[in-house]
């Protein structure tokens, strides 16, 4: 996978807006990017985080209780830091603030629950082309994925707009070559790729519990949307 960006980013959706602004921003230190407006009343806070953004969909209306997606806590590496401090956010979302190197954490880490571990690290080493590390884990990037066998995952909702992590993504240079790729390998189309305004090209591949994964082209990382 030919990648604009070597950081992985990941996506919540929430309703508690300044709930979850006052947690990332203080409790955790994430520095306030800019909002982008994903229409049907939903607007997107992002914040840095080692190279990689947390995008924070907050929507106006009521967000459906669905099952969690498995994507189930995030790390964030911390150069002051000697030792893990575990946190939720105001909706019980995950996050462990860790020492720099912790686990191989030097950017971000994203722990995600898998029924089958084969079958996942199939999906993240040879469909998604990223590298196989040690203990269960890939190497995305910069990126740790922890792959964790759970007997009782559920498949992941075809509704992503639910609370809690719900997508991760992925910026490459070539939306449609790579979707296709993707596809090619063995991933599971989530949504055919689009284009919006001048900005982003991206389209949507699940795993095979249906995680939901964003393939990103972004003019400003790229310098263009041709393919």
């Amino acid at each position: 996978m030919d990648l604009a960006k070597q950081h992985i980013d990941i996506g919540l959706y929430t309703n508690q807006r300044e709930e979850q602004l006052a947690f990332w921003q203080v409790e955790i230190g994430l520095e306030f990017d800019h909002v982008g407006k994903l229409g049907g009343g939903v607007h997107q806070l992002r914040h840095h985080m080692n190279g990689s953004i947390l995008k924070i969909n907050h929507a106006r209306d009521p967000l459906p209780d669905l099952a969690p997606s498995g994507y189930r806590r995030l790390l964030i590496a911390k150069p002051d830091l000697t030792e893990v401090q575990s946190l939720s956010d105001p909706d019980g979302n995950a996050v462990d603030l860790v020492p720099m190197g912790h686990k191989g954490v030097l950017g971000i880490g994203i722990e995600i629950a898998v029924s089958d571990l084969a079958a996942a690290k199939a999906y993240w080493v040879y469909a998604l082309q990223f590298q196989a590390g040690d203990n269960d884990t890939v190497i995305a990037g910069d990126t740790v994925l922890f792959l964790k066998q759970d007997d009782s995952v559920k498949p992941t909702p075809d509704d992503k707009n639910a609370p809690g992590y719900r997508y991760t993504t992925v910026q490459i240079h070539k939306c449609d070559a790579e979707h296709a790729g993707i596809l090619a390998r063995g991933g599971r189309e989530g949504a055919a790729p689009r284009t919006i305004g001048s900005t982003t090209r991206y389209s949507f591949v699940r795993d095979p519990d249906g995680n939901w994964l964003e393939v990103s082209q972004r003019a400003q990382l790229t310098g263009t949307l041709e393919q």
